[in-house]
């Protein structure tokens, strides 16, 4: 069977045409159903053989690069394939630089297309030269300067298949101009062979039977699970382990999904502003079986004081995180779905009912909690109305700041690719060309994105290209004229000393999304959530824009300060 991303068919006679030609045609090829850019000099070639690629391949003009690599970026969440950007020379590149470097903190599949000057003016300072494959060497799992026209349908088959196995990543495509109109001979490869690229799929059986037998005898073991989760389609293959074994689980803000939230064995997610009881039993446990995850900083805390008392199984398909933050008794390196498979056959239930009594105390002395008024939306009560609302089905995009942590605590998500957000690099801007890129992957489904007033304004001009688009997006914006994560470290630990943080203008959404031709409108009070939700969700071509008005000094809890152990939060 054909991996995401890999050429299907077999090599083609050859076909002579244009460099333009030879890529449009592999990306055929190669499946692309939505190309995402904005188009300039240096790529007209390219632009004139899409031109007439129309039925298959649908162009999408964004209004900013960053947006169309975050589009991209969204696109691929969903959907599991690579996402598809491209740019022209210069500023255009450039511009994608923060969508790429999103996808490769987040280990998203992503291909940017970029242009080039022509091969004889490149190092010339020429107009609009940029040096993008020297600029984006750290973020990019590889990249190419198109030197040779034959090459182009080998190097888009290999950037697709990099792009798509192992550990996914962002993999960049930089194409002179002069090689977009050259005449070659169309020959697409059968297959992809990389040299030195072997993804290492199955892990060491002594290792799985060492990790077995570590379960067999833990007294309060954790599954501790992350996005890795999510990209091997391994959902299946955890939720027999968790349930075979009675062993709880705990996923990171990419993990989410990845285990079903609302199931008994489910506590959600843990970090910085993960709950408490959560906190508690990764911090406390005697064996975290770590799965897809890089023990990263936000789920640690100090890094000295976490888990002080367990032993580490680490499974992951990339070996430069086996042992990187916190060494692992265990190292398993493989895909984890293959991995899981094979440790499913070896557990069994384990005996650690007092374990389980203490995590259960713990959910009922430290639940996530908030009071609710009559007067004012609390921004926790209005996700949890959403939630309600759309029976926790919907694919659910945020934007980075408070709305993101809110919507992570109080938005359970049940399955994989159903909650789309910028964990590594929190990218501000991302929500808004995110959401539009999750709704072109999933057309059918229903696509709400949660955004703050701050981040929204990064990318807002993409509001047009969803409306030209007729997309039925159910935006809502928490109104606390504020950065309000920022804000909140500084009431906390500046003394409310507000400094670049609070907006003193703000656009009126509600006349914006008039501007751009689609439906907005303003709530405040908590009986005003469900039937403005309910007036969006009639709207079916075009975007709705609710803007839900909340106190500037609400802030998110639990919250580990930085410097702190996990286990030291400050929870209410």
């Amino acid at each position: 069977m054909r991996r995401a991303g890999e050429p299907k068919g077999e090599e083609v006679s050859a076909v002579r045409v244009s460099g333009a030609q030879a890529v449009v045609e592999s990306l055929k090829r190669l499946d692309v159903k939505v190309l995402f850019g904005i188009p300039g000099g240096v790529l007209l070639p390219l632009y004139d053989a899409l031109y007439g690629a129309q039925d298959d391949i649908r162009q999408v003009l964004c209004r900013h690069e960053q947006g169309a690599a975050h589009a991209a970026d969204g696109y691929a969440r969903v959907t599991g394939k690579p996402g598809v950007c491209i740019a022209t020379s210069g500023p255009g590149a450039t511009n994608l630089v923060t969508g790429i470097a999103n996808a490769h903190m987040d280990s998203i599949p992503l291909v940017a297309i970029t242009g080039q000057v022509p091969r004889s003016s490149i190092g010339r300072d020429s107009f609009q030269e940029a040096d993008v494959t020297g600029i984006t060497m750290p973020i990019v799992k590889h990249s190419y300067l198109v030197k040779d026209p034959d090459a182009i349908p080998e190097i888009f088959a290999e950037a697709f298949y990099l792009a798509s196995t192992g550990r996914p990543g962002p993999v960049l495509i930089d194409i002179p101009k002069d090689v977009t109109v050259a005449e070659i001979e169309f020959r697409f490869p059968e297959r992809v062979t990389v040299p030195g690229y072997r993804p290492s799929l199955a892990g060491h059986k002594r290792m799985i039977k060492q990790a077995a037998e570590l379960i067999a005898k833990a007294e309060r073991p954790i599954i501790y699970v992350g996005g890795g989760v999510i990209t091997s389609g391994a959902h299946a293959e955890l939720k027999e382990l968790a349930e075979e074994t009675g062993i709880y689980v705990v996923n990171t803000l990419m993990g989410k999904g990845g285990f079903p939230e609302t199931h008994a064995l489910g506590l959600g997610m843990i970090g910085m502003h993960g709950a408490a009881y959560g906190n508690y039993a990764l911090n406390g446990s005697d064996l975290i079986i770590g799965l897809g995850v890089r023990f990263d900083d936000r789920v640690t805390g100090r890094l000295d004081k976490f888990a002080p008392h367990a032993k580490v199984i680490h499974v992951d398909v990339d070996p430069a995180e086996i042992s990187k933050s916190r060494r692992a008794d265990v190292p398993i390196v493989g895909d984890l779905k293959s991995v899981l498979r094979e440790l499913n056959k070896l557990v069994q239930r384990c005996d650690i009912d007092p374990w389980r009594r203490q995590i259960l105390d713990w959910k009922e002395q430290y639940p996530l909690r908030y009071t609710q008024s009559d007067e004012r939306i609390k921004p926790q009560f209005l996700v949890q109305e959403i939630y309600r609302l759309t029976k926790g089905e919907a694919i659910v995009v945020t934007d980075v700041g408070q709305h993101q942590m809110w919507a992570a605590q109080f938005y359970p998500c049940d399955r994989p690719r159903q909650f789309v957000t910028s964990g590594g690099l929190g990218t501000m801007g991302f929500g808004l060309p995110a959401a539009m890129g999750a709704q072109f992957g999933r057309p059918d489904d229903l696509v709400v994105s949660f955004h703050g007033d701050g981040s929204i304004q990064m990318t807002i001009q993409e509001i047009a290209t969803i409306v030209e688009n007729r997309l039925p997006l159910k935006m809502i914006i928490v109104e606390n004229r504020s950065l309000g994560m920022v804000r909140q470290w500084q009431e906390l630990f500046h003394g409310r000393r507000y400094s670049g943080t609070l907006f003193q203008v703000l656009p009126d959404f509600d006349l914006l999304a008039r501007a751009y031709g689609c439906h907005g409108e303003t709530i405040e009070r908590p009986d005003q959530i469900e039937p403005a939700f309910e007036r969006a969700l009639k709207v079916t071509d075009a975007p709705y824009i609710i803007t839900a008005r909340v106190d500037q000094e609400e802030n998110v809890m639990p919250m580990v300060p930085a410097g702190s152990a996990l286990d030291e939060m400050l929870i209410d």
